[in-house]
């Protein structure tokens, strides 16, 4: 059902089962590196390319996410997935694989969440039982095709942020587990004439903002309900403009509120202002919070993913950075 505008309720059951995550070496050498199911030692991740790498992450996600729960992809009703290569390239070859019904998936970095609150309708509406999400990025593959080359060897502001490689998977069902989907917050493209694609935090956070206010609305809550509040890639910029124009409109954002892309790296990694990317989301989401839900320390968790739907082609033609951020409720279902 819809509560409020924007807000979709899953009044039918819809649990998460299991999760798989890969990433590269700087992610594996930042805070979060135990908690990742796999740690590639080369940005290559043993292949020939960069866009082959990041095909290998999704792959290697998704096997582990499925190895969890002793699944096949012949169990799976529908796989979501997206990444941010030219038609979500690394999607539809990992689906090529799979041979599973495919729905490709793309709002840039907020990806991740897009695809859980659609698989999330399909099983709550009855259309699927077993869904799989994945989504990846990839430092090397994202500066081709949106910034420049490794090996132009650019001087970047302190503004930047450093694409995340890594890919997040997961397993979405109607059978009970002990964490549970709740609600999605879809959001609007905002655009507030931002025009520095160096510059993405400070893009997207009106869009996170404007999500994170009509979810409030929506559900009548305050962000004291949630014990966590995670943004997906404002960085160290963005996220302290988002506090400030979320507390203009009477929610104040206090110490349960923080952003994947702060959270993945240590701040003397060579990062710029924290980390980005479509597997920033997921693979935080996929591969610490919900151990963190499994523990018992985070008992309701919102995941604002955020993305800035960036075009080189059109940044070239002096156009704008429109954003969109997507947001998801996982609760442990002890707690309902």
């Amino acid at each position: 059902m819809r509560v409020g505008k924007t807000t979709w309720q899953f009044n039918q059951p819809v649990y998460l089962q299991a999760t798989g995550t890969a990433v590269g070496p700087v992610e594996g050498e930042g805070p979060l590196g135990a908690n990742f199911d796999k740690v590639f030692d080369s940005l290559y991740c043993d292949k020939e390319n960069w866009e082959l790498a990041e095909r290998a992450l999704m792959e290697e996600a998704v096997r582990i996410s499925l190895e969890k729960v002793n699944m096949k992809p012949e169990d799976i009703d529908v796989m979501l997935a997206g990444d941010l290569l030219n038609q979500i390239v690394t999607s539809n070859y990992a689906a090529r694989q799979l041979n599973i019904p495919f729905l490709g998936m793309f709002s840039a970095c907020a990806t991740v969440m897009e695809a859980v609150a659609v698989a999330a309708v399909l099983i709550n509406s009855h259309y699927v039982s077993n869904a799989l999400v994945a989504v990846s990025s990839h430092h090397s593959t994202a500066e081709r095709q949106f910034r420049y080359p490794t090996e132009f060897g650019g001087q970047k502001p302190e503004t930047a942020s450093y694409t995340v490689t890594g890919s997040g998977a997961a397993i979405l069902s109607n059978q009970p587990s002990a964490i549970r989907v709740r609600q999605a917050t879809i959001g609007q493209v905002v655009d507030m004439g931002v025009t520095n694609p160096l510059d993405m935090g400070s893009a997207m956070a009106p869009a996170a903002a404007k999500t994170l206010i009509n979810h409030f609305k929506d559900t009548k809550r305050d962000p004291s309900y949630y014990d966590l509040i995670v943004t997906g890639d404002l960085s160290r910029v963005g996220s302290s403009i988002l506090r400030k124009l979320v507390d203009d409109e009477g929610y104040t954002l206090g110490n349960n509120y923080e952003d994947c892309g702060i959270m993945i790296y240590h701040q003397e990694q060579p990062v710029f202002a924290g980390g980005s990317g479509a597997g920033c989301p997921a693979v935080v989401t996929f591969g610490y919070l919900m151990k963190e839900m499994e523990r018992g320390i985070i008992k309701r968790l919102l995941v604002v993913a955020t993305g800035a739907l960036l075009s080189p082609l059109m940044i070239q033609q002096k156009e704008t950075i429109p954003c969109i951020a997507h947001a998801v409720s996982f609760e442990l279902e002890e707690d309902s």
